[in-house]
């Protein structure tokens, strides 16, 4: 008996072992697919870059497929990466499991008041609100990224909304007990407006400022995996 009990658990270690080797080996594939997906190759298969050294990204680039070699500040070391997953196949046994990403686009008018950067009641009333639908998620990478509308200085803009996202990064962390390694923000200023175009005029009006809000938001993106029962 004890010694078919032996066999039973060299058997389960040797399946964890293989497990782990296969994502260690499958890793560089991965990471090859992220870039043929998300990014412009050039004749070396390597992101190409423009002239202030950038990575150019393809129409299907989304934070969630970002490479650490293009962007550091939203993606894990691949040795790191690797590592992780192995570490945490190799501790537990292999269960069903559903991948989930979800989006939520959060008006930065509901989260902040005007100019300001710290969260208002409302705004983690929102945050708790999309979180909860998440329980049972197990996280592997959260993105907050803000944005402003296209009114003031560009510099000041771009510092505005790289607070905003911050602020939501820190409430997750403090508040939802999210490892920080697995949470990043960005802020990208008046970049990439909803509203395209539609709103005419550059004078601070109390028209054109609603025409403009839906530009003035944060955008998070969040990618895990829940087990099946």
């Amino acid at each position: 008996m004890e010694l078919l009990i032996m066999k039973v658990r060299l058997t389960k270690n040797f399946l964890y072992t293989v497990i782990a080797l296969s994502i260690l080996l499958s890793g560089a594939a991965v990471a090859q697919v992220k870039k043929s997906e998300a990014y412009l190759l050039d004749g070396r298969a390597v992101p190409a870059r423009n002239i202030t050294n950038l990575c150019w990204h393809t129409s299907s680039w989304t934070p969630a497929k970002a490479i650490y070699e293009c962007e550091p500040d939203l993606a894990l070391r691949p040795e790191k990466a690797a590592k992780s997953a192995a570490v945490a196949a190799a501790a537990a046994p292999a269960s069903a499991a559903k991948n989930v990403l979800e989006r939520a686009i959060l008006s930065a008018d509901t989260l902040f008041d005007f100019d300001k950067s710290v969260l208002k009641p409302e705004g983690i009333h929102a945050l708790d609100n999309f979180f909860n639908k998440l329980a049972g998620v197990r996280f592997d990478l959260t993105i907050a990224i803000g944005y402003t509308d296209r009114l003031g200085a560009k510099e000041y803009n771009k510092s505005l909304s790289t607070r905003r996202a911050e602020a939501v990064k820190n409430y997750l962390v403090r508040n939802k007990g999210m490892d920080p390694s697995t949470v990043s923000s960005e802020g990208k200023g008046a970049s990439s407006p909803v509203t395209r175009g539609a709103c005419k005029g550059d004078r601070k009006t109390e028209e054109l400022i609603g025409c403009l809000q839906p530009d003035r938001r944060v955008e998070i993106e969040v990618t895990g995996t829940r087990e099946l029962r």
